[in-house]
């Protein structure tokens, strides 16, 4: 079956609730970790699932859909790091949750990087691509 949509995408549905689960654990770091790194994993985890909704919306770009799913990888591995550092610094202190993300950030890059190469090797821009306005409009802007 093809994705008619990137919620079809295992890479994003997985992405999609690591983003979520990382969120909700910077709500139990330290306060002074709040700002700091809480944001940097924040931002990087949410990163990884954006970059992969962004690049579906270009797919029909074969190498821009290739830029995005590598964005996204980037911030698997970023994601990765922040998670090292906070748990070396003790930052976040639950040893069980630690390795569990950074197992599923592992897991999911592999994901990805399958994902790229099969892009890569049978890219097949799609057929169609949704209209966002309709033609009526679409004619007064000519």
């Amino acid at each position: 079956m093809k994705a008619q949509s990137y919620k079809d995408l295992e890479i994003y549905q997985k992405a999609h609730r690591l983003a979520i689960e990382v969120h909700l654990l910077t709500t139990q770091l330290p306060k002074f970790e709040l700002f700091e790194e809480g944001s940097q994993i924040r931002r990087s985890s949410k990163s990884v699932a954006t970059n992969i909704v962004e690049g579906f919306g270009r797919r029909r770009y074969k190498n821009e859909f290739i830029q995005f799913l590598t964005y996204a990888f980037a911030s698997c591995d970023e994601t990765q790091e922040h998670l090292d550092l906070l748990f070396v610094t003790k930052s976040l202190k639950d040893e069980e949750l630690y390795k569990r993300l950074k197992n599923s950030y592992e897991e999911l890059g592999r994901k990805i990087y399958n994902f790229i190469k099969a892009v890569e090797l049978r890219h097949k821009p799609p057929s169609k691509i949704p209209q966002k306005s309709s033609p009526r409009h679409a004619e007064s802007c000519l």
